[in-house]
Protein backbone atom coordinates (compact mmCIF):
# COMPACT_ATOMS: atom_id res chain seq x y z
CA UNK A 1 0.00 0.00 0.00
CA UNK A 2 1.47 3.76 -0.91
CA UNK A 3 2.47 5.99 1.60
CA UNK A 4 4.30 9.16 1.11
CA UNK A 5 3.31 13.10 1.14
CA UNK A 6 1.40 15.01 -1.57
CA UNK A 7 2.72 18.32 -1.78
CA UNK A 8 0.08 21.04 -2.47
CA UNK A 9 -1.12 24.70 -1.50
CA UNK A 10 -4.02 24.64 0.17
CA UNK A 11 -7.37 23.66 -1.41
CA UNK A 12 -5.50 22.95 -4.66
CA UNK A 13 -8.69 20.86 -6.81
CA UNK A 14 -5.44 19.05 -8.91
CA UNK A 15 -4.59 17.45 -5.29
CA UNK A 16 -7.92 16.45 -4.67
CA UNK A 17 -8.10 14.04 -7.07
CA UNK A 18 -5.53 12.05 -5.27
CA UNK A 19 -7.23 12.66 -1.90
CA UNK A 20 -9.95 11.15 -2.44
CA UNK A 21 -8.21 8.46 -4.52
CA UNK A 22 -6.50 7.96 -1.51
CA UNK A 23 -9.20 7.85 0.78
CA UNK A 24 -10.91 5.03 -1.01
CA UNK A 25 -8.10 2.83 -1.46
CA UNK A 26 -6.36 3.82 2.18
CA UNK A 27 -3.34 5.02 1.24
CA UNK A 28 -1.46 6.71 3.36
CA UNK A 29 -0.86 9.89 2.95
CA UNK A 30 0.64 13.16 4.47
CA UNK A 31 -0.50 16.70 2.93
CA UNK A 32 2.54 19.46 3.25
CA UNK A 33 0.48 22.00 2.19
CA UNK A 34 1.44 25.16 4.71
CA UNK A 35 4.72 26.24 6.44
CA UNK A 36 7.09 24.58 8.14
CA UNK A 37 6.34 21.63 6.05
CA UNK A 38 5.60 23.60 2.75
CA UNK A 39 5.54 27.24 1.23
CA UNK A 40 4.25 27.73 -2.04
CA UNK A 41 6.47 29.76 -4.37
CA UNK A 42 9.23 28.97 -1.96
CA UNK A 43 9.81 25.69 -1.16
CA UNK A 44 9.16 24.54 -4.47
CA UNK A 45 12.03 26.87 -5.76
CA UNK A 46 14.64 25.08 -3.82
CA UNK A 47 17.06 22.63 -5.30
CA UNK A 48 16.21 19.89 -3.40
CA UNK A 49 12.42 19.84 -4.91
CA UNK A 50 13.49 20.89 -7.98
CA UNK A 51 15.73 17.57 -7.75
CA UNK A 52 12.88 15.10 -7.24
CA UNK A 53 10.15 17.57 -9.21
CA UNK A 54 12.17 19.13 -12.30
CA UNK A 55 9.23 21.15 -13.35
CA UNK A 56 8.65 22.84 -9.74
CA UNK A 57 4.97 22.27 -9.82
CA UNK A 58 2.01 20.98 -7.57
CA UNK A 59 0.95 19.19 -6.53
CA UNK A 60 3.86 16.64 -6.42
CA UNK A 61 4.16 13.33 -4.64
CA UNK A 62 7.11 11.65 -2.44
CA UNK A 63 6.40 8.11 -1.22
CA UNK A 64 7.58 7.04 2.08
CA UNK A 65 10.17 4.94 0.43
CA UNK A 66 11.52 7.81 -2.10
CA UNK A 67 9.48 7.29 -5.14
CA UNK A 68 8.70 10.59 -6.70
CA UNK A 69 5.71 11.95 -9.34
CA UNK A 70 4.71 14.69 -10.42
CA UNK A 71 1.35 15.51 -12.47
CA UNK A 72 -2.17 15.11 -10.68
CA UNK A 73 -3.51 12.62 -12.72
CA UNK A 74 -0.18 10.19 -12.44
CA UNK A 75 -0.61 10.49 -8.58
CA UNK A 76 -4.31 9.75 -8.44
CA UNK A 77 -3.46 6.79 -10.39
CA UNK A 78 -0.74 5.94 -8.62
CA UNK A 79 -2.91 6.16 -5.30
CA UNK A 80 -5.50 4.48 -6.59
CA UNK A 81 -7.07 0.48 -5.70
CA UNK A 82 -7.74 -1.75 -9.08
CA UNK A 83 -11.17 -0.84 -8.20
CA UNK A 84 -10.87 2.60 -8.89
CA UNK A 85 -8.25 1.88 -11.89
CA UNK A 86 -11.02 -0.45 -13.56
CA UNK A 87 -10.57 -4.32 -12.81
CA UNK A 88 -10.51 -5.06 -16.48
CA UNK A 89 -8.73 -3.87 -19.69
CA UNK A 90 -12.03 -2.68 -21.00
CA UNK A 91 -12.83 -0.86 -17.88
CA UNK A 92 -8.76 0.67 -17.34
CA UNK A 93 -9.44 2.00 -20.95
CA UNK A 94 -12.82 3.51 -20.19
CA UNK A 95 -11.26 5.12 -16.79
CA UNK A 96 -8.47 6.82 -18.89
CA UNK A 97 -10.67 7.56 -21.32
CA UNK A 98 -12.77 10.18 -18.98
CA UNK A 99 -9.62 11.19 -17.27
CA UNK A 100 -8.49 12.31 -20.93
CA UNK A 101 -11.94 13.86 -21.47
CA UNK A 102 -11.53 16.05 -18.01
CA UNK A 103 -8.51 17.20 -19.37
CA UNK A 104 -9.12 18.38 -22.98
CA UNK A 105 -12.57 18.64 -22.89
CA UNK A 106 -13.71 20.14 -19.25
CA UNK A 107 -10.55 22.19 -17.79
CA UNK A 108 -10.07 25.02 -21.02
CA UNK A 109 -13.90 26.31 -21.38
CA UNK A 110 -14.04 25.59 -17.41
CA UNK A 111 -11.35 27.64 -16.90
CA UNK A 112 -12.43 30.60 -19.46
CA UNK A 113 -15.71 30.68 -18.75
CA UNK A 114 -14.66 30.44 -14.52
CA UNK A 115 -11.31 32.95 -14.04
CA UNK A 116 -13.12 35.81 -14.98
CA UNK A 117 -15.32 35.31 -12.24
CA UNK A 118 -12.99 35.60 -9.78
CA UNK A 119 -10.95 38.50 -10.96
CA UNK A 120 -7.96 36.67 -11.91
CA UNK A 121 -8.33 37.15 -15.70
CA UNK A 122 -9.38 39.57 -18.15
CA UNK A 123 -12.79 39.21 -19.40
CA UNK A 124 -13.36 38.42 -23.01
CA UNK A 125 -17.14 38.41 -23.82
CA UNK A 126 -16.63 36.13 -27.48
CA UNK A 127 -14.12 34.13 -25.65
CA UNK A 128 -16.88 33.73 -22.69
CA UNK A 129 -20.08 32.69 -24.96
CA UNK A 130 -17.81 30.30 -26.67
CA UNK A 131 -17.13 28.62 -23.48
CA UNK A 132 -20.32 28.49 -22.58
CA UNK A 133 -21.24 26.94 -25.49
CA UNK A 134 -18.76 24.14 -24.90
CA UNK A 135 -19.80 23.85 -21.64
CA UNK A 136 -23.12 22.36 -22.43
CA UNK A 137 -21.97 20.17 -25.11
CA UNK A 138 -19.83 18.39 -22.58
CA UNK A 139 -22.75 18.56 -20.09
CA UNK A 140 -25.02 16.82 -22.86
CA UNK A 141 -22.25 14.33 -23.62
CA UNK A 142 -22.32 13.39 -19.71
CA UNK A 143 -26.04 13.72 -19.48
CA UNK A 144 -26.71 11.13 -22.40
CA UNK A 145 -24.36 8.79 -21.08
CA UNK A 146 -25.50 9.12 -17.21
CA UNK A 147 -28.96 8.52 -18.39
CA UNK A 148 -29.10 4.80 -17.78
CA UNK A 149 -25.82 4.70 -15.69
CA UNK A 150 -24.90 5.84 -11.69
CA UNK A 151 -21.89 6.19 -12.20
CA UNK A 152 -19.48 6.73 -15.95
CA UNK A 153 -17.63 3.47 -15.42
CA UNK A 154 -19.20 0.38 -14.15
CA UNK A 155 -21.14 0.16 -11.16
CA UNK A 156 -18.54 1.90 -8.59
CA UNK A 157 -17.20 5.20 -7.74
CA UNK A 158 -13.52 4.48 -9.96
CA UNK A 159 -11.10 7.24 -10.99
CA UNK A 160 -13.71 8.43 -13.95
CA UNK A 161 -15.64 9.76 -11.55
CA UNK A 162 -13.08 11.42 -9.08
CA UNK A 163 -11.42 13.19 -12.02
CA UNK A 164 -14.10 14.50 -14.04
CA UNK A 165 -16.23 15.87 -10.79
CA UNK A 166 -12.76 17.40 -10.15
CA UNK A 167 -12.66 19.26 -13.06
CA UNK A 168 -16.74 20.61 -13.13
CA UNK A 169 -16.28 21.54 -9.35
CA UNK A 170 -15.44 24.82 -9.79
CA UNK A 171 -18.42 25.46 -12.59
CA UNK A 172 -20.84 23.79 -10.44
CA UNK A 173 -20.01 26.35 -7.27
CA UNK A 174 -19.18 29.52 -9.19
CA UNK A 175 -21.47 29.68 -12.59
CA UNK A 176 -23.72 26.60 -13.14
CA UNK A 177 -26.94 28.07 -11.69
CA UNK A 178 -30.61 26.05 -11.62
CA UNK A 179 -31.88 27.35 -14.63
CA UNK A 180 -28.48 26.25 -17.12
CA UNK A 181 -27.95 23.24 -15.14
CA UNK A 182 -31.90 22.15 -15.61
CA UNK A 183 -31.25 20.60 -18.77
CA UNK A 184 -28.44 18.00 -17.83
CA UNK A 185 -30.43 16.51 -14.61
CA UNK A 186 -28.05 13.11 -15.24
CA UNK A 187 -24.89 15.38 -14.68
CA UNK A 188 -26.52 17.15 -11.73
CA UNK A 189 -27.66 14.19 -10.02
CA UNK A 190 -24.25 12.09 -10.88
CA UNK A 191 -22.21 15.10 -9.38
CA UNK A 192 -24.05 15.75 -5.80
CA UNK A 193 -23.98 11.84 -5.74
CA UNK A 194 -20.22 11.45 -5.92
CA UNK A 195 -19.29 15.06 -3.65
CA UNK A 196 -21.56 13.43 -0.83
CA UNK A 197 -19.88 10.38 -0.57
CA UNK A 198 -17.80 9.98 2.81
CA UNK A 199 -14.69 9.22 0.43
CA UNK A 200 -15.15 12.93 -1.30
CA UNK A 201 -16.83 15.02 1.64
CA UNK A 202 -13.78 13.88 3.74
CA UNK A 203 -11.53 15.57 1.00
CA UNK A 204 -13.95 18.31 -0.19
CA UNK A 205 -16.08 19.30 2.77
CA UNK A 206 -19.68 20.12 2.30
CA UNK A 207 -20.06 21.03 -1.56
CA UNK A 208 -22.86 24.18 -2.28
CA UNK A 209 -24.14 24.45 -5.73
CA UNK A 210 -24.25 27.42 -7.42
CA UNK A 211 -27.39 29.62 -6.77
CA UNK A 212 -26.54 32.72 -8.99
CA UNK A 213 -24.42 33.09 -12.06
CA UNK A 214 -20.94 34.87 -10.79
CA UNK A 215 -19.82 37.52 -13.50
CA UNK A 216 -17.12 39.73 -13.90
CA UNK A 217 -15.77 42.17 -11.77
CA UNK A 218 -14.15 45.22 -12.99
CA UNK A 219 -12.88 46.35 -9.50
CA UNK A 220 -11.94 42.83 -8.08
CA UNK A 221 -9.81 42.21 -11.43
CA UNK A 222 -8.44 45.68 -10.91
CA UNK A 223 -7.57 45.21 -7.43
CA UNK A 224 -5.66 42.00 -8.09
CA UNK A 225 -3.60 42.93 -10.75
CA UNK A 226 -0.12 44.16 -9.89
CA UNK A 227 0.87 47.67 -8.71
CA UNK A 228 2.53 49.37 -11.30
CA UNK A 229 5.26 52.11 -10.15
CA UNK A 230 4.10 55.68 -10.94
CA UNK A 231 6.43 56.97 -13.17
CA UNK A 232 9.55 59.19 -12.11
CA UNK A 233 9.25 62.61 -12.29
CA UNK A 234 11.54 64.70 -14.83
CA UNK A 235 14.27 66.32 -13.14
CA UNK A 236 15.34 70.11 -14.53
CA UNK A 237 18.50 70.42 -16.20
CA UNK A 238 17.86 69.46 -19.90
CA UNK A 239 19.08 66.40 -21.56
CA UNK A 240 22.51 66.22 -20.15
CA UNK A 241 21.05 66.14 -16.56
CA UNK A 242 18.94 63.53 -17.56
CA UNK A 243 22.11 61.02 -18.64
CA UNK A 244 23.14 60.03 -15.40
CA UNK A 245 19.43 59.28 -14.36
CA UNK A 246 19.02 56.90 -17.82
CA UNK A 247 22.34 55.55 -16.80
CA UNK A 248 21.02 54.48 -12.46
CA UNK A 249 17.26 53.01 -14.20
CA UNK A 250 19.42 51.27 -16.49
CA UNK A 251 21.56 49.52 -13.45
CA UNK A 252 18.50 49.03 -11.39
CA UNK A 253 16.80 47.03 -14.27
CA UNK A 254 19.77 44.73 -14.66
CA UNK A 255 19.96 44.45 -10.98
CA UNK A 256 16.07 43.85 -10.64
CA UNK A 257 15.41 40.25 -8.98
CA UNK A 258 13.96 37.42 -10.66
CA UNK A 259 10.43 37.66 -10.37
CA UNK A 260 7.93 35.82 -8.13
CA UNK A 261 6.93 32.71 -9.21
CA UNK A 262 4.04 32.50 -11.42
CA UNK A 263 1.32 30.67 -10.88
CA UNK A 264 -0.62 28.97 -13.90
CA UNK A 265 -4.70 29.34 -14.49
CA UNK A 266 -5.69 26.58 -12.00
CA UNK A 267 -2.95 27.72 -8.86
CA UNK A 268 -4.17 31.20 -9.81
CA UNK A 269 -8.08 30.43 -9.12
CA UNK A 270 -7.32 29.04 -5.69
CA UNK A 271 -5.32 31.72 -4.36
CA UNK A 272 -7.90 34.25 -5.21
CA UNK A 273 -10.65 32.46 -3.16
CA UNK A 274 -11.24 34.12 -0.25
CA UNK A 275 -9.54 33.49 3.06
CA UNK A 276 -11.39 31.85 5.89
CA UNK A 277 -11.38 33.25 9.07
CA UNK A 278 -8.31 32.13 11.68
CA UNK A 279 -9.99 30.38 14.15
CA UNK A 280 -7.18 31.00 16.47
CA UNK A 281 -7.10 35.15 15.20
CA UNK A 282 -8.34 36.25 19.33
CA UNK A 283 -5.53 34.72 21.00
CA UNK A 284 -2.87 36.79 22.39
CA UNK A 285 0.58 36.16 20.77
CA UNK A 286 2.54 33.45 22.39
CA UNK A 287 5.99 32.68 23.59
CA UNK A 288 6.04 29.51 22.46
CA UNK A 289 7.85 28.83 19.12
CA UNK A 290 5.83 25.82 18.04
CA UNK A 291 7.35 25.30 14.85
CA UNK A 292 10.40 25.30 16.18
CA UNK A 293 9.67 22.49 18.74
CA UNK A 294 7.93 20.90 15.95
CA UNK A 295 11.55 21.07 13.69
CA UNK A 296 13.72 19.71 16.98
CA UNK A 297 11.40 16.76 17.02
CA UNK A 298 11.82 16.07 13.45
CA UNK A 299 15.04 16.70 13.16
CA UNK A 300 16.86 16.10 16.57
CA UNK A 301 17.11 13.54 19.66
CA UNK A 302 13.65 12.86 21.45
CA UNK A 303 14.63 12.27 24.75
CA UNK A 304 17.63 14.28 25.09
CA UNK A 305 16.32 17.02 22.74
CA UNK A 306 13.05 17.44 21.04
CA UNK A 307 11.15 17.00 24.89
CA UNK A 308 13.36 18.70 27.18
CA UNK A 309 13.14 21.90 24.71
CA UNK A 310 9.21 21.09 24.74
CA UNK A 311 9.17 21.96 28.84
CA UNK A 312 11.69 24.81 28.66
CA UNK A 313 9.60 26.50 26.09
CA UNK A 314 6.05 25.48 26.97
CA UNK A 315 3.60 28.48 27.22
CA UNK A 316 0.78 26.99 29.74
CA UNK A 317 -1.40 29.97 29.00
CA UNK A 318 -1.23 30.19 25.12
CA UNK A 319 -1.38 26.39 24.85
CA UNK A 320 -3.03 23.33 26.38
CA UNK A 321 -2.56 19.53 26.57
CA UNK A 322 -5.18 16.83 26.04
CA UNK A 323 -5.14 13.40 26.16
CA UNK A 324 -7.27 10.98 23.58
CA UNK A 325 -9.03 7.84 23.45
CA UNK A 326 -10.68 6.65 20.64
CA UNK A 327 -14.08 5.45 22.13
CA UNK A 328 -15.01 2.29 20.29
CA UNK A 329 -12.19 -0.19 20.36
CA UNK A 330 -14.31 -3.39 19.96
CA UNK A 331 -14.56 -2.09 16.26
CA UNK A 332 -10.81 -2.17 15.63
CA UNK A 333 -10.40 -5.00 13.50
CA UNK A 334 -7.01 -5.44 11.11
CA UNK A 335 -4.10 -3.19 12.43
CA UNK A 336 -3.59 -1.58 9.35
CA UNK A 337 -7.38 -0.41 8.96
CA UNK A 338 -6.92 0.90 12.41
CA UNK A 339 -4.03 2.62 11.67
CA UNK A 340 -5.75 4.05 8.90
CA UNK A 341 -8.37 5.46 10.53
CA UNK A 342 -5.73 7.62 12.25
CA UNK A 343 -4.32 8.55 8.74
CA UNK A 344 -7.90 9.64 8.37
CA UNK A 345 -8.24 11.89 10.93
CA UNK A 346 -4.56 13.30 10.02
CA UNK A 347 -5.86 14.29 6.95
CA UNK A 348 -8.88 15.64 7.41
CA UNK A 349 -7.55 18.16 9.80
CA UNK A 350 -4.88 19.07 7.51
CA UNK A 351 -5.52 22.94 8.24
CA UNK A 352 -5.07 22.56 12.01
CA UNK A 353 -1.52 21.74 11.46
CA UNK A 354 0.14 24.78 12.40
CA UNK A 355 -1.93 25.15 15.79
CA UNK A 356 -1.80 21.63 17.07
CA UNK A 357 1.18 18.60 17.26
CA UNK A 358 0.06 15.09 18.10
CA UNK A 359 1.33 11.70 18.45
CA UNK A 360 -1.41 9.17 18.07
CA UNK A 361 -0.33 5.36 19.26
CA UNK A 362 -2.17 2.22 18.23
CA UNK A 363 -1.54 -0.48 20.98
CA UNK A 364 -2.37 -4.75 20.54
CA UNK A 365 -3.21 -6.44 17.41
CA UNK A 366 -4.87 -7.59 14.85
CA UNK A 367 -8.67 -7.78 17.08
CA UNK A 368 -7.24 -6.70 19.82
CA UNK A 369 -6.09 -3.21 20.16
CA UNK A 370 -7.00 0.34 20.98
CA UNK A 371 -5.79 4.17 20.25
CA UNK A 372 -4.83 6.75 22.30
CA UNK A 373 -2.58 10.13 21.94
CA UNK A 374 -1.33 13.34 23.30
CA UNK A 375 -2.65 16.40 21.81
CA UNK A 376 -0.99 20.00 22.28
CA UNK A 377 -3.22 22.49 20.98
CA UNK A 378 -3.08 26.52 20.99
CA UNK A 379 -5.35 27.79 23.26
CA UNK A 380 -6.97 26.26 26.52
CA UNK A 381 -10.02 24.92 24.71
CA UNK A 382 -10.61 21.25 22.70
CA UNK A 383 -9.31 23.03 18.85
CA UNK A 384 -11.60 20.62 17.13
CA UNK A 385 -14.96 23.12 17.66
CA UNK A 386 -13.53 26.29 16.23
CA UNK A 387 -14.05 24.91 12.99
CA UNK A 388 -16.90 22.76 11.28
CA UNK A 389 -14.01 21.38 8.94
CA UNK A 390 -12.38 19.60 11.78
CA UNK A 391 -15.53 17.99 13.29
CA UNK A 392 -15.77 14.68 11.34
CA UNK A 393 -13.65 12.64 13.63
CA UNK A 394 -13.13 14.33 17.47
CA UNK A 395 -16.79 12.77 18.55
CA UNK A 396 -15.23 9.19 18.12
CA UNK A 397 -12.99 10.15 21.13
CA UNK A 398 -12.59 10.74 24.41
CA UNK A 399 -10.57 13.96 25.20
CA UNK A 400 -9.58 14.78 28.74
CA UNK A 401 -7.70 18.06 29.49
CA UNK A 402 -4.16 17.44 31.26
CA UNK A 403 -2.18 19.65 34.32
CA UNK A 404 1.31 20.12 32.04
CA UNK A 405 2.75 20.81 36.31
CA UNK A 406 1.34 17.25 36.99
CA UNK A 407 3.30 13.87 36.80
CA UNK A 408 0.72 12.10 35.28
CA UNK A 409 1.48 14.93 32.51
CA UNK A 410 4.99 14.60 32.22
CA UNK A 411 5.23 10.92 31.73
CA UNK A 412 2.10 10.81 28.82
CA UNK A 413 3.93 13.32 27.11
CA UNK A 414 7.28 11.71 27.38
CA UNK A 415 6.09 7.86 26.78
CA UNK A 416 3.75 9.22 24.11
CA UNK A 417 6.51 11.89 22.24
CA UNK A 418 9.02 9.15 22.39
CA UNK A 419 6.87 6.12 21.59
CA UNK A 420 8.59 3.82 24.60
CA UNK A 421 7.67 3.29 28.02
CA UNK A 422 5.54 1.50 30.05
CA UNK A 423 1.96 2.83 28.90
CA UNK A 424 0.50 1.58 32.31
CA UNK A 425 -2.64 3.06 31.38
CA UNK A 426 -3.31 1.25 28.21
CA UNK A 427 -2.44 -2.66 29.30
CA UNK A 428 -1.42 -3.46 25.99
CA UNK A 429 1.66 -3.01 23.92
CA UNK A 430 3.08 -0.61 21.49
CA UNK A 431 2.41 -1.55 17.91
CA UNK A 432 2.87 1.81 15.93
CA UNK A 433 2.37 5.18 16.05
CA UNK A 434 1.63 8.77 14.04
CA UNK A 435 2.57 12.10 14.40
CA UNK A 436 0.49 15.16 13.52
CA UNK A 437 2.83 18.17 12.67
Amino acid sequence: MAAGTIYTYPENWRAFKAQIAAQYSGARIKIASTPPAFTFGQTNRTPAFINNFPLGKVPAYQGDDGFCLFESNAIAHYLSNDALRGATPQAAAQVLQWVSFADSEIIPPASTWVFPTLGIMQFNKQATEQAKEDVKKILTVLNQHLNTRTFLVGERISLADITVACSLLWLYKQVLEPSFRQPYVNVTRWFVTCVNQPQFKAVLGDVKLCEKMAQFDAKKFAEMQPKKEAPAKKEKGGKEAAKPQEKKEKKKEESKPDPEEEMDDCDAVLAAEPKAKDPFAHLPKSTFVFDEFKRKYSNEDTLTVAIPHFWEHFDREGYSIWYSQYKYPEELTLTFKSCNLITGMFQRLDKLRKNAFASVILFGTNNDSSISGIWVFRGQELAFTLSEDWQIDYESYDWRKLDPDSDECKTMVKEYFAWEGEFKHVGKSFNQGKIFK
